[in-house]
Order: structure tokens, then sequence, then C-alpha cells
């Protein structure tokens, strides 16, 4: 099983017609990577904390019908956090939020994960607001002690974080040393500061660059180097495409004999594709395991 903690949000997306509406979606990076795995056949569970509210209960109709295991989410009464993403020409998307009193920020580290897990997934906004960020933060080290394969996708959402210092610090110096594969964008990277060098010395084995139209890129403690071209697509939007990474990644990841090394060139390939699927669609759209296979 792979497990994927973070949050769940609505993110309210602009729409043409009529101009200026905005179109209540699904979302939230943990949310989407979750919801990206079930759809490509992978045996996942979604850990996170969910309003009771009508948005919450749409968000695990979501989940249960791409076959996400939900005994790992807690319920709360405090609203769902709202997003509501801006998009530039090219589809690319910046975000504000409304988080204050949500439930997803008030997530509980839980007692245990199931026994058959082998991986888990961190990222973005449940990375930032307390006091949820500390219970994640405490779970990405103990599973990672026990051998998990952890991946951590900070895709950082500047809106959202007050001190951007401390924030790197605890990037460098407590996220990483548990983190085995990073995966950030280029827009991630620059904002993060450093370099591959410095975040590899820092405890993953593996760095995962997307860059956009132009592909992926890994970078290994072993000194490799591989690279994977995208693909030409007509973009909708590039909303969900790096939660469509990671969990296209962790899918081909997880498959190998423990203890392997990985295909590099097939997981990014594959990858790629998926996440130039989504981009294809509007919203956070991930693609199924069928439209994978061709």
């Amino acid at each position: 099983m792979i497990v994927v903690g973070g949050e769940a949000l609505i993110d309210l997306v602009p729409t043409e017609h009529p101009a200026g509406a905005l179109l209540p979606r699904p979302g939230g990076g943990p949310y989407n990577t979750a919801l990206a795995l079930g759809r490509l056949g992978a045996d996942v569970a979604f850990c996170s904390r969910v309003s009771t509210d009508g948005f919450g209960e749409s968000l695990l109709s979501g989940l249960r019908a791409a076959g996400v295991d939900l005994s790992l989410v807690q319920r709360g009464p405090e609203p769902t956090t709202l997003a509501v993403p801006s998009l530039a020409p090219d589809g690319s998307a910046s975000y504000g939020f409304y988080v204050e009193g949500t439930a997803d920020r008030l997530f509980a580290l839980p007692p245990a994960l199931p026994e058959g897990a082998r991986a888990l997934a961190l990222g973005t906004c449940s990375l930032v607001l307390e006091p949820g960020a500390s219970a994640y933060e405490a779970l990405l080290r103990r599973e990672s002690r026990r051998g998990l394969l952890t991946l951590l996708d900070p895709n950082i959402r500047p809106a959202l974080i007050p001190d951007p210092a401390a924030y790197r610090a605890r990037f460098l110096t407590r996220l990483l040393p548990h983190t085995g594969v990073l995966k950030l964008s280029e827009e991630d990277a620059a904002w993060l500061g450093g370099g591959v060098g410095d975040w590899l010395a820092a405890g993953p084995s593996a760095v995962v660059l997307t860059r956009g139209a132009a592909g992926l890129t890994v970078w290994t403690r072993e000194g490799a180097e591989h690279s994977a071209s995208g693909r030409r697509i007509a973009v909708a939007d590039t909303i969900g495409a790096g939660d469509t990474v990671n969990a296209a990644l962790l899918h081909r990841l997880s498959a190998a004999p423990p203890g392997g090394p990985a295909d590099w060139p097939d997981v990014l390939a594959y990858a790629a594709h998926a996440a130039a699927l989504t981009c294809t669609r509007a919203g956070a759209e991930p693609p199924y395991a069928a439209e994978l296979s061709g």
C-alpha cells in the first residue's frame, strides 16, 4: 500500500462561460496524488483530516470512486479549505487560500499505518499549516525510520509561508534527512534556493525536477542523471500535473523489487505521459491506467 498524507481542499477554478464564474473542483496536492494513484490501479490510502461539511463529503466521494482506502481519514466539523487558482495564458496557475480555522490543518499523528504500507508521500499546504504540519513531520520521521519509501513534494505556495527563512531551514534540516525521493518543480527549486547537490547531501537518494513542457530530470545519490522529454499537447491548464507526477513516480517505484535499482528512464517516461494527459483537462483530472497502456 502507498499512503498519501496531506490536505484535501476545494479549488475554485475560474471559468470562461459565464465569464468570471468560479467552479468548485476537488483539489489539494496530496488529494490529487491519492486520486491519481487510485486511478492508476495502485493500492493507496489517504491520511488526512477532512471536514464533515458538504465539500468534505464530496472530496471523500471522489476518492471512494477511485478505490482509495479512507480508513486513515480523520473528520472534523470545521470548514473545508478553499483555494482560488489564477490561470496564466499558458495554463499555469498561482493560488490564493482561505485556511483560517479549517479542518485539514488540525490533523493529528495516527497511531500506526497499515501493516502493508510500503511508501508514504507528503507535501504542499500540509507542510506549512500548524498544528498539522508538525504532525505530518512526525509521521515522515517515524515511517522513514521504519524503512518506508518516502516522497516529499514541497509544492511551494508562497502566500501561505509567513517566514520563508524558517521554512527553508525546516525543509533542509528536518524534512530532507527523512526523505527518500524529493520531487520539485523549477519554481519550487528557485524559491527554496540551493541546488541538487545540497538536497542530495541532506538525505534523499534521488531528486526529481519537473520542467514543465521540457519534461523531467532525476539525479541520484550515486551520480546518475536521467531525463524524459515532455509530450506535445494542447494544454487546458496545469492544475494537478505535478501531483500526477508524484503518483506515477510512486506507482512505478513501489512496484520494483525491494532493494532493487529503479529503472529511472521508464519511471520518468511514465510520469511525463501521465502528467501530459492531466494537462489536457480542466482542473485536476489525472488519467486512468488504461489511458497509459498504449
